[in-house]
């Protein structure tokens, strides 16, 4: 740190007065100290905090519909998939007094991970957590969402209020780490998602011996509608108070058709991966996503961050 000061020479006579003197005297002392010993390293131990105190907001799975009833084998409803767990950060030695060995890091509007330290941070204290930008990031909850394999003691649930960059300054209150990283959050890519979905149900039943679903363009409609209902009313009964399956009518035939409705809604549900393993760690969502009278999928996805649960999810099974 350097200081710089300019002197006007004119021909009035400046007095100052001996604690004057004596100050300024003390002063580039220490300035001359600070400047021979390479600059002084301050470390600021008592940072505002973007921290969010409070439960994170989470809605419950609610039951799967299907107007079949077919059982599944002991072995079908003995498999639970892992939920997919991808923290987004680098794994890298984390420098000495930093948080991060990268520079950037990107996640969608969906908030699909939490914001976590270098992947060999542990143990390291309580910690603030501070952002350059509201409009896209406005602050953490204090834990993080351990239901989808994240620590809080490492990492924070942010709260994504739109598209864009901010810069993410966090550190620990003894001041021995401090760092920032810049968070890209990019707009969530709902019909690529909506496919992944589908992928992911097919490597499901794959697994189990099942044939593979392709995408229910007859239902596909009604899926979005389902998805943008359940923001009134979270339940298989539509917001007119009619039931899910008016939502995709059957052919005026004399033919036997089957379908079936999986909903999940919350931050449990924010990526194609986290949406598919929650309904297969739940019997009666699995039931639908093996059930092996139907033949297709559609899925449908609605995003809004002005909802409660942000992130709405519907998957309608047919066999139409």
């Amino acid at each position: 740190m350097a200081a710089a000061a300019s002197l006007k020479h004119t021909k009035t006579t400046i007095l100052l007065s001996v604690n004057a003197a004596a100050i300024l005297i003390a002063g580039v002392l220490i300035a001359s100290a600070i400047w021979l010993n390479g600059g002084m390293d301050f470390r600021v131990v008592g940072e505002r905090s973007d921290e969010v105190d409070g439960d994170i907001v989470e809605a419950d799975l609610i039951d799967a519909e299907s107007n079949n009833k077919n059982e599944l084998t002991d072995e079908q409803k003995s498999y639970i998939t892992s939920v997919h767990t991808n923290t987004g950060m680098d794994s890298e030695p984390v420098p000495d007094g930093e948080l991060w060995a990268g520079d950037s890091i990107f996640i969608y509007q969906t908030a699909n991970v939490d914001i976590c330290v270098g992947g060999d941070l542990h143990d390291i204290g309580p910690m603030y957590w501070q952002t350059s930008n509201p409009g896209v990031i406005s602050g953490f909850y204090s834990s993080a969402r351990t239901w989808l394999g994240y620590s809080s003691d490492t990492c924070r649930f942010p709260i994504i209020n739109g598209v864009g960059k901010t810069t993410i300054t966090a550190g620990t209150y003894d001041g021995s780490r401090r760092d920032t990283i810049e968070v890209v959050v990019l707009e969530v890519p709902a019909a690529k998602w909506k496919y992944e979905v589908l992928s992911l149900v097919n490597q499901e039943r794959i697994r189990n011996g099942l044939e593979k679903l392709t995408w229910g363009d007859t239902c596909a409609d009604a899926a979005e509608v389902r998805a943008e209902e359940i923001v009134q009313v979270y339940s298989h009964t539509r917001p007119d108070g009619s039931s899910w399956d008016t939502a995709c009518m059957e052919p005026n035939d004399n033919n036997v058709y089957t379908e079936g409705e999986n909903l999940v809604a919350g931050n449990s549900a924010v990526s194609p991966e986290t949406a598919v393993a929650a309904w297969m760690n739940s019997e009666k969502h699995r039931e639908n996503i093996l059930n092996p009278n139907y033949t297709k999928l559609a899925v449908g996805f609605y995003f809004d961050t002005n909802t409660k649960y942000r992130t709405h999810w519907s998957q309608y099974f047919s066999n139409f």
